[in-house]
């Protein structure tokens, strides 16, 4: 009998224990990390799996695409240091960049869609122009007579030769090319076209020609000009310029957006004509005519057409559900702890027990909420499926509480406080620039509510057994 006593009153202890209680909720509030970090890993592959059917449908119709040029390519001779330490003959480029490149292009975007997935892919419409002066090869130290002018190249930049939909006709003075796939060299570009021009180095050429591309998501230009003029007008409402230059006019309304980029050639770092790669800003040693020459080479595009000194238009998608999921499930385990703190008071005000049974199965509805969200946001808007998602959450643990807590009252005071405190992270997801601020008071709000609350709680008195358990 004595030792059923001591265990009764142990249990009984076990269960006015304040500090227990609290230590099994923190515990149970740790547990609920592994399926919060399960929660994260799968918005991660759905977005992967979204990713994948994007890279799929833009890689038949082309992908992000930058456009570079024209540039005059001229191969010299030069003697070079082979690996005996001896010299030979050998064969380099020169590169030349226009003096003037104006480019008005008319973007017509479109969304296609793979199953659940969308993303924007666009054609443009790019009608360029400008000039070259005499070629001033007096930087690069090479002699006049080492050029092979008569094997020179005229070369322009294209990122995706796939988006390419229509033949390109290069203009030059009063005589018209029609423009092949490939360049002989791929100092300046990895990827685009070209054609052989016999070139004079003393004369002016006047050039121009007409793009049609398809792409997807950005479009971007090297500023290759001494002066570099870029208009581009098109009907799609979220556009985000991107890269190197912001334009110096734009403007964005409900039926599109215009916008002008004006680029000099001293808001870069290469200048207009270089040899090799233009790479960094290494020596590159080179001979003519038995005479050791050192030049420097400076960066202009070695990353798929890529380059720093870029710039252009990204064709936005309004909303990232995976983006917004994510950031409303980085509030996961603040959201558990404020619910669990929630049922903790309910406890105390009602004067009765919640299992740790019954807090891990609340724990778990609100990880299943985002699992709602991500689900539903793929299908409809996310404002909407948040919603949709929080209504089923919350009428569930509200029916579940009214079986804990047996009390109309308690039961919607403890909805009362669920539905503000959905109502809040969904005003945090909705900003932006204010987030943090916005969360951090809306934190200290609720914290000074709890302390406002319970100023007059004898903590000491609850572990206190009752007459009853006395007589017990």
């Amino acid at each position: 009998m004595e030792k059923t006593s001591f265990i009764d009153r142990l249990n009984s202890w076990a269960r006015r224990s304040i500090g227990l209680k609290l230590a099994s909720i923190g515990f149970l509030i740790l547990i609920l990390l592994i399926p919060a970090s399960m929660l994260n890993s799968l918005i991660r592959e759905r977005q992967t799996t979204r990713d994948g059917a994007i890279a799929e449908i833009n890689s038949k119709w082309g992908g992000s695409q930058t456009i570079g040029g024209p540039v005059i390519t001229i191969p010299y001779k030069t003697l070079i240091k082979n690996n005996d330490g001896k010299f030979e003959e050998g064969i380099k480029y020169a590169h030349f960049l226009p003096d003037n490149i104006k480019i008005k292009g008319d973007v017509k975007p479109e969304k296609r869609y793979r199953g659940i997935y969308v993303t924007v892919l666009y054609n443009a419409k790019l009608s360029v122009a400008g000039n070259f002066s005499a070629l001033n090869i007096v930087p690069l130290n090479i002699t006049k007579e080492s050029f092979l002018t008569d094997d020179a190249f005229i070369s322009i930049g294209i990122t995706d030769m796939k988006g390419i939909k229509s033949n390109i006709a290069l203009k030059l003075n009063d005589t018209t090319y029609q423009m092949e796939p490939g360049i002989k060299s791929t100092d300046i570009f990895t990827s685009g076209v070209s054609i052989p021009v016999k070139m004079k180095l003393d004369e002016n050429y006047n050039f121009s020609f007409d793009l049609n591309i398809n792409g997807s998501r950005n479009l971007s230009f090297l500023p290759f000009g001494k002066e570099t003029d870029v208009e581009l007008k098109s009907n799609w409402t979220n556009p985000s310029f991107e890269g190197s230059f912001l334009p110096d006019e734009r403007n964005i309304t409900a039926d599109g957006f215009m916008s002008k980029w004006k680029v000099l050639q001293l808001n870069r770092n290469y200048p207009q004509q270089g040899c090799g790669t233009f790479l960094g800003t290494s020596p590159v040693q080179q001979f003519n005519d038995d005479i050791v020459v050192s030049t420097d080479d400076y960066t202009i595009d070695k990353s798929e057409g890529n380059s720093v000194a870029s710039f252009g238009v990204k064709l936005m998608l309004p909303i990232d559900e995976y983006q917004k999921t994510m950031r409303s499930a980085k509030y996961n385990i603040m959201f558990i702890f404020l619910t669990f703190l929630t049922l903790f008071f309910m406890e105390i005000l009602n004067k009765s027990r919640v299992h740790p049974i019954q807090y891990l199965l609340v724990g778990f509805a609100i990880c299943l909420f985002y699992i709602l969200l991500l689900s539903i946001s793929e299908y409809l808007k996310f404002n909407i499926a948040y919603w949709i998602a929080c209504t089923a959450i919350l009428l569930l643990i509200t029916f579940y509480s009214k079986s804990i807590f047996k009390s109309n009252k308690i039961t919607a005071l403890t909805a009362t406080i669920l539905a503000l405190l959905y109502g809040f992270f969904f005003s945090i997801l909705q900003l932006q620039d204010y987030a943090l601020l916005m969360g951090s008071l809306g934190l200290l709000l609720i914290l000074a509510v709890i302390m406002y609350l319970t100023r007059n709680i004898n903590w000491y008195t609850l572990n206190k057994p009752s007459i009853e358990e006395h007589q017990d």
